[in-house]
């Protein structure tokens, strides 16, 4: 009996070409038909995802900026914000590190504060409410976490940049040129830890799936724990089983499979 499925975005739900699947509605129509709840689990905004799945929005969970924000059916059910000292230490970090730059993501907004061209391409893929400010450390705001969009890598670059963070923060590799940090213990996993909890599901009725070191706590919040093929290697050695490749329609295959769909 599945009651929750979870699921990341960018490498796991969309393809290479950012694309959602038409299948995914007919089956999301059937899980809903069934009362399973379907979870988009990701790093971006919650208003770039709502937007995404503008048609079914009222229906469906969003555990956006990488567990810190949960939102389901338009109600508010988790916030978890980082204190803004802490928020300043990291933005000052992130402002040194070569080919890198800073993204401070509230609950209201994302914030940059540059123009370069190649990161506002990439954070209007990402973020659907995004401001140019002068100075990210006078923001006001919930800040959720602190992203560093890195142009060099993230593994090998800005993640060693905050190696003193580590033991007091969460800093999660979530993407090739993407660095994500948040309170301590604040992830996917733990969202959906709270999410059983508060909805009463346990961790053999919940089914999640991921392709990325953000998704690793949440391989662990759940008995149906999916890595897709085209998975960080990581992350495949803590996920119980495989799902195809994002590019192969992964995840609605693999839910079709199990329920039976």
């Amino acid at each position: 009996m599945i009651k929750l499925i979870a699921s990341d975005m960018d490498g796991t739900l969309l393809n290479d070409k950012d694309e959602i699947h038409e299948e995914f509605y007919q089956v999301f129509q059937e899980l809903k038909n069934q009362n399973i709840i379907f979870a988009a689990a990701s790093g971006r905004q919650y208003y770039n995802l709502a937007k995404r799945f503008e048609k079914i929005k009222d229906d469906m969970m969003f555990i956006a900026e990488n567990g810190t924000f949960v939102v389901y059916k338009g109600e508010e059910l988790l916030l978890n914000s980082l204190d803004q000292e802490t928020a300043v230490e990291l933005i000052k970090i992130g402002r040194n590190i070569k080919e890198s730059y800073v993204v401070l993501c509230g609950k209201k907004s994302a914030y940059i504060e540059s123009k370069d061209e190649r990161l506002i391409k990439e954070v209007e893929k990402y973020y659907e409410e995004y401001k140019i400010v002068s100075d990210l450390t006078k923001v006001e705001d919930d800040i959720l976490k602190v992203t560093i969009c890195d142009f060099i890598g993230s593994e090998e670059n800005s993640d060693t940049y905050y190696n003193d963070y580590k033991d007091k923060l969460q800093v999660s590799v979530s993407g090739e040129i993407w660095l994500d940090i948040t309170d301590k213990g604040v992830n996917k996993g733990l969202a959906i830890n709270k999410l059983q909890e508060l909805l009463n599901i346990k961790h053999e009725e919940t089914m999640v799936f991921g392709d990325y070191l953000n998704d690793l706590e949440m391989m662990e919040s759940a008995y149906h724990s999916y890595a897709m093929e085209n998975a960080h290697d990581d992350l495949k050695k803590v996920a119980r089983f495989r799902a195809k490749k994002n590019t192969e329609n992964g995840v609605v295959e693999k839910i079709k499979e199990v329920l039976n769909i």
